[in-house]
């Protein structure tokens, strides 16, 4: 169950595959805005409740440069936590102008498993400063101006314009993470209408590309779906383990930018 209990952990060991990559173009209006908040219940093996997790949006500035604050935080419940106690927090800082990245926050206890780092971001430079506070070092790393961390790319993604996307395209983005740039990978499978507690929405369906091995089955183990609206706010993602699976689905929203399109039956 290590780094499984918030829906992040599911891209922290993405590769690259292929070489057809769709370039992106962002909205005009974010997708998102202060006062989101979304929650997700957390299932293992379809049917042991394995935890909880929340991502909230802020605003705050840095050097006058107005900027979105994202918190994600993850929390295991039920049996689980009797044997597997985990609770981690992912925080990132990315400029409203061009939502990248200029800080980034990763506390995390997994069953005894501990982290706590911090990454600054540094455009002027090229590179990464990560300060591991639990050893307390200090590192450097070169990066390119369009890198983004493992929260901020989530709400990259969200605010392109993937209405447009045909079935098969892939979009490839560079994330920071570990201390060395990954391409984090989805491929997009299509349109879909899923039915989820609030009703069924009509939803876009992609598959991460992540490394087969010790915690995935296999390299195209993950799909997550989306909801194809104005707000793009994922609604489900499942994902087949070396043993078990782990799903998540949509629990609760408040504070959405666009109105929340449900399909409701005649």
């Amino acid at each position: 169950m290590k780094k499984l209990l918030i829906i992040l952990a599911f891209f922290t060991s993405v590769i690259s595959l292929g070489q057809s990559v769709k370039k992106l173009t962002p909205e005009k209006n974010y997708a998102f805005k202060q006062g989101e908040w979304l929650k997700f219940r957390m299932s293992y093996s379809n049917f042991l409740n394995a935890g909880f997790s929340t991502i909230e949006v802020k605003e705050t500035t840095n050097f006058n440069k107005e900027a979105f604050h994202i918190i994600g935080k993850g929390k295991s419940t039920g049996l689980v936590s009797l044997f597997f106690k985990v609770k981690d927090d992912y925080q990132t800082f990315m400029y409203k102008e061009t939502l990248k990245p200029y800080r980034f926050i990763r506390k995390i206890n997994e069953g005894g498993y501990t982290k706590d780092k911090e990454i600054l971001f540094d455009y002027e430079k090229n590179e990464a400063i990560v300060k591991n506070h639990k050893h307390n070092t200090e590192t450097k790393h070169p990066i390119n101006d369009e890198i983004q961390d493992m929260l901020s790319s989530l709400y990259f993604l969200r605010n392109q314009k993937l209405k447009n996307l045909n079935k098969g395209d892939e979009i490839e983005l560079p994330m920071f993470f570990d201390q060395e740039i990954h391409n984090f990978k989805l491929v997009f499978l299509g349109e879909e209408i899923i039915k989820t507690k609030f009703g069924n929405i009509n939803s876009l369906a992609f598959r991460p590309m992540v490394q087969a091995g010790r915690v995935f089955k296999e390299q195209e183990s993950v799909t997550v779906w989306i909801s194809n609206d104005d707000n793009k706010i994922p609604l489900r993602i499942k994902a087949s383990l070396a043993v078990g699976s782990l799903r998540a689905d949509i629990e609760a929203f408040k504070g959405l930018a666009h109105p929340f399109n449900i399909i409701f039956d005649n």
